[in-house]
């Protein structure tokens, strides 16, 4: 689209952009002063997608949403169990908690504390969502019963 005919340099245009709902776009441009106009049209009648085309892309964008799920729910589910080892470790740090835990006790959860921070490691991050939920459970259990006892 270039200025109308007979436009001279640096004249206000009028310029309008319209889309219709077959994706066209129609673009005009007019010269106040004289009222000259200039129109072109923009068609995708090349490269467009096929119905084929486009049923594969959704049938991929709900793979990916289910995906997206399991990931958040495993980055959910990673973060507690992160959060719950930092809250018994920063209880455990506390003046006299060996006076009030058993050597058992404390033995217990050094090694479950142990165990679940080896599965949050960069190494480990393969495993599944469920195996790290048990643990969570597994740490909030202990968590119940011995931070009363600490606190």
């Amino acid at each position: 689209l270039s200025c109308p005919p007979g436009t001279p340099r640096g004249q206000p245009l009028e310029v309008c952009f319209a889309i219709d709902e077959n994706g066209i776009l129609t673009v005009s441009a007019k010269e106040i002063s004289s009222g000259n106009m200039n129109e072109i049209t923009v068609t995708n009648d090349k490269e467009r997608l096929s119905a084929f085309e486009i049923r594969k892309m959704i049938e991929e964008a709900e793979r990916y949403h289910v995906e997206d799920k399991k990931f958040l729910r495993k980055a959910k589910v990673m973060n507690e169990l992160d959060s719950c080892i930092y809250k018994i470790r920063k209880a455990l740090k506390k003046k006299d908690v060996n006076l009030n835990l058993s050597a058992e006790e404390s033995e217990k959860i050094n090694n479950a504390i142990t165990v679940a921070a080896n599965l949050l490691d960069k190494n480990n991050q393969q495993k599944e969502v469920e195996v790290l939920e048990v643990h969570l459970k597994e740490l909030e259990s202990m968590s119940e019963h011995l931070i009363p006892k600490i606190e």
